[in-house]
């Protein structure tokens, strides 16, 4: 008697509902948490069909569900669990989790429903669909703002190059911009990114592909954002001279092949980086951070504007005392007229179209390469592709600068 009281106390005081129901679907007892989901008295529901619980389809089939368990042993939901609609006393419908487990009684079967209201989680979840497309919005308002303030600087750089006095303006005008991006966009950045991990955390507690789209599309947006204004970061500590280079002897081999394992991960469908190393030595003593970036950015601009099932060459040499770096591509090439403008800030060859970019990398390559007493130089035909090489003085590990 004590234990028949302590688990009708449980089942009185649960808070998910629980409802028992016969083989042919009759209500038998109903708990106070079930009650108050569907807005019914006990009196009310029990001996009725449980379908009266239910909004149709599901209303006009549940009957069907039993018989056809009993007939053929499989089971629809019993034993499983589900998520499924009900309905309320007012009409409306609600969500909810449902758990069924049959148990054999006194010579009959009763099937026992465990209820778990979702209305709450479904409501969260519809204010995270609202959100995440909130933040899709603001990184696309921001994206365009920015290609618009480029558009601006490249513009005002044409105008301003026709005397020095202009071009210290357009100096000026780029270091504001500079420390405008870094103020506008740092912000912002961090909380996009941050999102996006929590809507995944969120999304991993129930598979949405609509959620995962959102995330996609705001983490490739954050991506694009940062790396741009990586580049205006890199440039506005090589115009404040904060740059130094570091020399440090490290295997070039080894180094190569590290950078050609990064950058394949980001290549397009079915383009190849191809590596290969001559010369009988393989030690360099250089800053090793300031060549990885000149690199990373030759073979990133060669994924970008080459096509999909190409390759990439990226070659290493060492022949005396000089470091050579050769990365060449099959893209879209630089136009004759363009070719004597590469490596000045914010100039963007007029064939790269819709193809994101600053117009900072060449220029930073080039100032990094100079800090080393390296050589930057290239070859390029339209739609035949681009080579670029950058050759280093390799330093004596003992005469070394640090």
């Amino acid at each position: 008697m004590e234990s028949a009281a302590l688990l009708k106390a449980i089942i009185e005081n649960a808070i998910d509902g629980i409802i028992t129901i016969d083989e042919r679907g009759i209500i038998e007892t109903i708990n106070p948490s079930a009650c108050a989901l569907f807005q019914y008295e006990p009196s009310e529901v029990i001996g009725r069909n449980v379908s009266c619980l239910m909004p149709r389809p599901d209303s006009d089939q549940h009957d069907g569900y039993i018989q056809r368990y009993q007939h053929t042993g499989k089971p629809h939901i019993i034993g499983i669990g589900r998520e499924v609609k009900g309905l309320k006393k007012d009409g409306s419908v609600f969500p909810f989790r449902l758990g069924v487990s049959e148990v054999q009684y006194s010579g009959r079967k009763i099937y026992t429903g465990f209820i778990h209201d979702l209305t709450r989680e479904k409501e969260a979840e519809s204010k995270l669909k609202e959100y995440t497309s909130g933040l899709e919005e603001q990184v696309e308002e921001r994206t365009r703002s920015l290609k618009k303030t480029v558009a601006a600087l490249e513009l005002a750089k044409e105008e301003v190059s026709q005397s020095l006095e202009k071009e210290k303006e357009l100096g000026n005008l780029k270091s504001r911009f500079v420390s405008m991006a870094s103020h506008e966009f740092r912000t912002p950045l961090s909380t996009i990114q941050l999102s996006a991990v929590l809507i995944d955390k969120y999304a991993q507690q129930d598979d949405k592909a609509n959620i995962h789209k959102h995330i996609g599309k705001i983490k490739n947006a954050v991506n694009n954002l940062t790396s741009i204004l990586n580049d205006f970061l890199s440039l506005e500590r090589l115009e404040a001279g904060k740059v130094e280079p570091v020399y440090v002897p490290f295997d070039i081999v080894k180094f190569a092949e590290e950078i050609t394992e990064e950058m394949q991960l980001i290549a397009k469908k079915d383009q190849n980086i191809v590596y290969q190393h001559t010369g009988t030595g393989s030690r360099a003593n250089l800053d090793q951070s300031l060549l990885k970036n000149c690199i990373i950015n030759l073979i990133g601009n060669a994924i970008k504007y080459s096509g999909e099932n190409t390759f990439i060459e990226f070659n290493t040499e060492i022949s005396g005392d000089t470091l050579t770096v050769t990365i060449r591509d099959n893209g879209i090439g630089i136009p004759d007229e363009d070719q004597r403008h590469l490596f000045e800030a914010f100039f963007r060859a007029h064939n790269t179209g819709n193809i994101p970019g600053t117009g900072l990398g060449l220029n930073i390559v080039t100032r990094y390469a100079a800090l080393m007493k390296g050589q930057i130089n290239f070859s390029s035909k339209v739609n035949q592709g681009t080579s670029f090489t950058l050759s280093f003085p390799i330093q004596n590990e003992n005469n070394s600068n640090h």
